[in-house]
Parts: structure tokens; C-alpha cells; sequence
């Protein structure tokens, strides 16, 4: 029996409005999930402008609601991260360890837009008695979701909360990921932050996690600054928004580490102009990570790749769903990560707008439309 339930559904020209959906059961392979609790993040309002219908949201936690046949390993009750990167397990990539960019799968490098790939059966979600696309194969800002079972990875915490649970799945994910998976970063070393709105405070957390002698947090934003140092950053630098590419922010970052730069450089502020910026930060052999998953064109001064430095670029933390979301879940529970501090603020589906606007002006370090 299918659900009407609320969902916020944009027209893909810069305007979304909250309307009434219809969610079917799931079809073999497939799971329903209420959705408790989803996070809020930049890539949420950039989709207002993708140019097609669909319901927003690619973070989000909840309850298995109903499971179609053939799904094994969850039931309903069962407590879910939902997560948009759902491996097949057999394409070249899946085979070479990089889960995160399956080629059948993947909402981002796949052919899940073009062809059925990743997403649920297309006719799940239906507005007005037509389907809807959920946003990443997910569509969280609803208050009931269908999705492949693969998207769904069990939240085994009893402590964490569905809010916690919500912002895992790409923010902190996307920032420790970064850190652990793709800069491997060594016990001991340096590391310079740029940026510290979620992704950041994930950056941090996760440097601070594996050794990192020295984290220092760059923003323009005095209170992030403070945020950043109370989850580990050692240092702080308030940057000028005047200051081209950081270049006067990087001077200060060598002064602080023996004149020649930082060991690692992680760019999380999704500004264009700043994408080589870290670049300038880390020293000879050094290594530069642009985490915000910046598209634009932008230009580069060849000489902050002077000598021998590495400048990577990974997806969503290199992230290995069924191995990765569970660490982050077991660091929560022994107390070794922050979550809850991370949300500044809660909304309800009706306050969405607030919620985009609070962060576009930098109030948040993470919102979360919570569902009740």
C-alpha cells in the first residue's frame, strides 16, 4: 500500500515548494525507509538549479518502514544511514577498490541519470500521480523515501541520534574520509584546513584522529575559528577576504612550519577562487586536497605546484560505504568523534528556506530538517 507523505520537490529553476507525495511499496531489492532526520548541505540547494523536477536531499537517516523481496540483512525497524553510493560490486572501478565511483551505480560518475543504474524503480515516488526523481538515487527531504537496499547501511549505535546519524553520509564522510582514505595523512605531521563548516570540522576531526602534530584552521569567520580549535585544530589563521587565493593567509601557514609549508592542505570551502589555494599552503612534496568538489573552470599559477607537490582531487572520501560508515559510528560510540556539536541548528520540512538561507550565510556549521 503506497504512503502520502510531504516532500520538497524542486522545479530545477532555482525554486522548490513542499508538496504531497505518494511512495509505493518497494519492489524486490528494495527497501521504504521513514526518514527521521536528513542534513542540509550546499550541493542540496545547487540542485535547485539542475534543470529537472525531482525531491531534494542526499543525506538523511531513518527507520526501514517496509522491505521488498529478496532483501536480506535488514527489516523493518531497523535503524539506516542512507548513502548515494551504492557499489555493483563488479565494474572495473568496484574491482579496483573504488567503491565510491562505480560505473553502473553512481549517481555522479555512472549511468544512473541516463539509464535505471542506481535508482529505485523510477515510478517509487510520484507526484500527482506521475514519477518523481529522488536527488542521488535518495530524495531525503521527504518524509518517506524508496530506495535500493545497497543505499541503506545499519546504524548499530543506541546512543547516536537520528540528527547525528543524518549528516554522515556525505559531510563527515566526504571530510574524513578525505583525511583517512585519500591523503592517508602521517602520525606527526602538519596539516592546514581551509574552511571550517562541516566538511571542515570532519577534516579536522579525522587529522586530529590519525596523529596530526599540527592542524591549523583558515576561515574568515571568527566563530567557526573557535568551533574549529574546540574539535582539535592546534591554530587558527583569520583570513582576509581581500587576500587573494590566501597567498597572504600561506605566508603566515610557512611562518608556522619551519618556513616551508605544511605536510597536507585540505581545501573544504567550495569557493572556485580558492581551489588553489592549498597548493600554496603545503611545502616541497607536499600535498594539496580539494574536498569541496569544486566543477568550475579556474586558473592556476604553475609555480604553487613548485616542487614536487601532489594536488588530489577524491570523491565523497574515497568511501567504501559497508567498511567506512560503520567506523564513523564506532569512533562515535568509544567518544571519539563529535557529531551532535557539529548541527548549529534543526528545522522542520516547512522551514527549509530559513535552513538554505542560514547556511548560505555561513550561521551553520551543519542544519538538519528533522521530520517528526
Amino acid at each position: 500500500m503506497s504512503i502520502k507523505c510531504k516532500a520538497a520537490i524542486t522545479n530545477g529553476k532555482g525554486e522548490f515548494e513542499i508538496s504531497e507525495i505518494q511512495v509505493s511499496d518497494p519492489a524486490p531489492g528494495e527497501i521504504r525507509v521513514k526518514i527521521v532526520a536528513a542534513g542540509l548541505c550546499h550541493t542540496d540547494y545547487d540542485s535547485l538549479n539542475w534543470g529537472k523536477q525531482m525531491i531534494i536531499g542526499h543525506e538523511g537517516a531513518g527507520i526501514i518502514d517496509k522491505t521488498g523481496a529478496g532483501v536480506t540483512g535488514l527489516k523493518p525497524g531497523d535503524k539506516v544511514i542512507l548513502n548515494w553510493a551504492m557499489p555493483c560490486g563488479h565494474c572495473f572501478q568496484c574491482n579496483e577498490g573504488n567503491q565510491h565511483i562505480c560505473e553502473n551505480n553512481s549517481p555522479v560518475t555512472g549511468k544512473a541519470w541516463d539509464s535505471n543504474g542506481g535508482h529505485a524503480h523510477p515510478d517509487g515516488s510520484r507526484l500527482n500521480g506521475k514519477p518523481v526523481e529522488r536527488s542521488f538515487n535518495l530524495g531525503t527531504i521527504a518524509e518517506y523515501t524508496i530506495i535500493k537496499a545497497e543505499a541503506a547501511v545499519l546504524n548499530s549505535s543506541e546512543s547516536m541520534s537520528f540528527p547525528a546519524a543524518s549528516i554522515i553520509s556525505c559531510g563527515i564522510m566526504t571530510g574524513y574520509g578525505s583525511v583517512v582514505n585519500a591523503a592517508k595523512i602521517k602520525p606527526g605531521s602538519s596539516v592546514v584546513v581551509l574552511g571550517t563548516g562541516g566538511v571542515g570540522l570532519s577534516v579536522i576531526q579525522a587529522a586530529r584522529l590519525s596523529g596530526a602534530a599540527k592542524i591549523i584552521a583558515v576561515d574568515i569567520n571568527p566563530d567557526r575559528l573557535k568551533m574549529a580549535l574546540s574539535f582539535g585544530a592546534t591554530d587558527s589563521i583569520l583570513a582576509d577576504k581581500t587576500d587573494k587565493g590566501l597567498l597572504l593567509a600561506a605566508q603566515k601557514v610557512k611562518t608556522m612550519c619551519q618556513g616551508r609549508g605544511a605536510d597536507y592542505a585540505f581545501e573544504c570551502t567550495a569557493i572556485p577562487e580558492l581551489g588553489a589555494a592549498p597548493l600554496a599552503m603545503v611545502r616541497n612534496a607536499g600535498t594539496a586536497i580539494q574536498v569541496s568538489g569544486i566543477e568550475q573552470e579556474i586558473a592556476f599559477d604553475m609555480n604553487l605546484f613548485e616542487w614536487d607537490k601532489v594536488y588530489i582531487n577524491p570523491l565523497y572520501g574515497k568511501c567504501r560505504p559497508q567498511i567506512d560508515l560503520p567506523a564513523i559510528v564506532s569512533l562515535y560510540d568509544r567518544g571519539l568523534l563529535r557529531l551532535e556539536e557539529m548541527i548549529t541548528r534543526t528545522y522542520s520540512i516547512h522551514e527549509l528556506k530559513q535552513a538554505f538561507e542560514d547556511m548560505l550565510a555561513g550561521k551553520n556549521a551543519k542544519g538538519v530538517i528533522l521530520f517528526d
